[in-house]
């Protein structure tokens, strides 16, 4: 071998029993107290700090970027189906006899330590659904020199293992969610879980590991419009919410219109925290920091995209096939595995890995491209105004179409359901998109041609309420209005056509479930209606329902959205945007199949309290 690292070289001159770095090391004792142990690697971790070796030759790259970090995937397979991650159909595996096993990757762990990787973070797929995982961060721990055992984890399995990984050595956990709306959750992961991700994130907290990180890969027409309450988490809450721009991947359908920049998102926090303040960060961070005074946790944004962090990167990748990765973006590879089978010695394994390394671009081809062919930037929008156009062409964003359960309409907020699940806040009341076992499950019942009937006092109105005596557009005064129970009832219907209906029915639509989709619209328009509809009133609704209901003889969906609340004014307006909306979410989603689809019949067919009196179409 050519060049010996120096490090290795201390080794034969330090006369200290079995550690690769020099820290001395007292033999532990059966039978003594854990904390014994605890203080000793304490004190061996300072050692490290102040006797550090020069780096390995090895994983130094031709830019001086020193490679102490190794990210290893334990397995291919993942238990959701994230729609910006794969197909629901899952992705071709790996056969089994070509991914590493246990004993190889705890061999390129333990090659990579010795030459001065000090954290190693284990990745999937998702990592807690290998049966072994518990056993491997329980050999990791074993390596002299590792300082940090991370995971990044979907969260699904996470409060059942974690207790056995934070004993076996699990020291840094990152767990994913791009959503705190339960519906919206099972949309984008094509799964149910939410509640099991909420748990795992509080067993975190309830262990002591601090800060614990959430990972949100933030998606213009998605979550974007959830920012204030992620953050609004950290405010009771030792949590490090990381936001990360969306990196339009090969073989994903997005783009980059679904890209929103870190500044964007920056400008939307300080619109709502003024005060947020930036924390200091190592050289070789990927996150940029702030804090709100006052609050437990912190933010972040990994900027990939708009400002990425190549001169820094000091990563590496090792895929679950053993191929080493030294760029994320990059589409080189070197099959480790393939020279641990064939018998490679520990110098050639680490001749190959340290020319790897050393081809290393400073900032790579790809992601130059991808930027290069990037639009620019959308203009920052206030997430208080969270319904708006994007303009022609454009789908309206998702966000706008699903329900935020318990969003309030300004200032900051917190999720009512991560309040429960976390413990962060009181509970309280929010709008309901479930449907409710006693409503009548037929929607199409309702939805009738007969002429309307009202009940109680006419409407007897000689004018037009919405217009001033000189004819101008001007809101009605609903001040001196007593508050009255309110309820409305409206609905739609939407001819399909055979094939459309066909694949609604069976659930086969690229573009996913179009009733869940249609279902959620219809929930948060009915919430927007007064940022639709000019000259009506914001109401503060107590209840929400939406229903769909598949009618094969006419190859039509049928809609029924009815509205609840106590105030001044009526929400029949919210009953029928409800209704609309989810009557033009369905066009959206089957548009693509047939342009020969029917919005009709949306009506009023109730409403009750006010003093006009009640209104029932029979």
């Amino acid at each position: 071998m050519a060049a010996r690292p120096v490090s290795r070289m201390l080794q034969r001159v330090l006369s200290v029993r079995s550690c690769s770095s020099g820290a001395p090391v007292t033999q532990h004792r059966p039978g003594e107290p854990s904390q014994t142990a605890v203080e000793e690697l304490s004190r061996r971790r300072q050692f490290l700090r102040e006797h550090a070796a020069p780096f390995s030759a090895f994983l130094t790259d031709s830019f001086g970027r020193q490679h102490s970090y190794l990210r290893i995937s334990l397995t291919e397979k993942c238990n959701l189906r994230c729609q910006y991650c794969m197909p629901e159909e899952g992705v071709p595996l790996t056969p089994k006899a070509d991914l590493l096993t246990t004993e190889e990757i705890l061999t390129l762990a333990r090659l990579f330590v010795k030459e001065g990787v000090d954290k190693i973070r284990l990745t999937g797929g998702e990592p807690l659904i290998r049966p072994d995982v518990v056993d491997i961060v329980a050999q990791l721990h074993r390596l002299e020199g590792l300082r940090t055992i991370g995971i990044t984890t979907n969260g699904i399995n996470l409060a059942r293992l974690l207790p056995q990984l934070q004993k076996a050595g699990l020291s840094a956990i990152n767990i994913s969610l791009d959503t705190l709306v339960p519906a919206k959750f099972e949309f984008i992961v094509r799964r149910k879980g939410f509640h099991k991700v909420m748990e795992g994130i509080h067993k975190a907290i309830e262990l002591g590991y601090s800060p614990v990180k959430v990972n949100c890969v933030v998606m213009r027409g998605l979550n974007e419009d959830e920012l204030l309450d992620f953050v609004a988490l950290t405010e009771g809450l030792p949590l490090d919410v990381r936001f990360i721009e969306y990196m339009p991947f090969d073989g994903n359908k997005w783009n980059f219109k679904k890209m929103v920049s870190y500044k964007e998102m920056l400008d939307t926090l300080r619109q709502q925290w003024p005060e947020l303040e930036k924390l200091p960060e190592e050289e070789s961070s990927t996150a940029k920091a702030f804090k709100v005074p006052g609050f437990r946790g912190q933010v972040s944004f990994i900027t990939s995209m708009s400002e990425h962090f190549c001169g820094t990167c000091n990563r590496l990748r090792i895929t679950a096939d053993g191929n080493l990765k030294v760029c994320l973006f990059g589409n080189s590879e070197v099959s480790l595995r393939d020279h641990l089978r064939a018998g490679a010695s520990e110098e050639e394994l680490l001749q190959i890995i340290g020319a790897a390394v050393g081809r290393k671009k400073r900032q790579h081809a790809e992601l130059l491209l991808m930027l290069q062919d990037s639009p620019p930037a959308i203009p920052s929008i206030s997430s208080q105004d969270p319904f708006r156009v994007q303009g022609i062409g454009h789908r309206v964003s998702f966000s706008n179409q699903m329900a935020t359960l318990w969003k309030g309409c300004r200032g900051p907020r917190t999720s009512l359901l991560a309040q429960q699940w976390l413990g962060s806040g009181p509970p309280q009341r929010h709008c309901s998109s479930r449907l409710d076992s006693d409503t009548n499950p037929k929607c199409l019942s309702a939805v009738s041609r007969a002429p309307a009937t009202p009940s109680g006092p006419p409407p007897t109105s000689d004018q037009l309420t919405h217009v001033d005596a000189e004819g101008r557009a001007a809101m009605v005064d609903v001040g001196g209005k007593p508050d009255t129970e309110r309820l409305a009832v409206a609905s739609a219907v939407v001819l399909l056509g055979p094939v459309a209906f066909k694949l609604v029915q069976k659930n086969q639509l690229k573009k996913g479930d179009a009733l869940v989709v249609a279902h959620l619209a219809g929930v948060q328009a009915a919430k927007q209606t007064s940022q639709l509809i000019p000259l009506c009133h914001h109401v503060a609704l107590s209840h929400v329902e939406v229903q769909l209901e598949l009618d094969s003889t006419r190859h039509a969906v049928g809609i029924q959205a009815s509205c609840r609340a106590r105030g001044p004014t009526g929400v029949e307006m919210e009953a029928l945007t409800a209704a609309a909306v989810a009557a033009l979410t369905l066009y959206d989603m089957c548009k693509a199949v047939s342009r020969d689809i029917v919005l009709g019949e949306i009506k009023l067919i109730s409403k009750t309290g006010g003093q006009r009196g009640d209104f029932h179409r029979t």
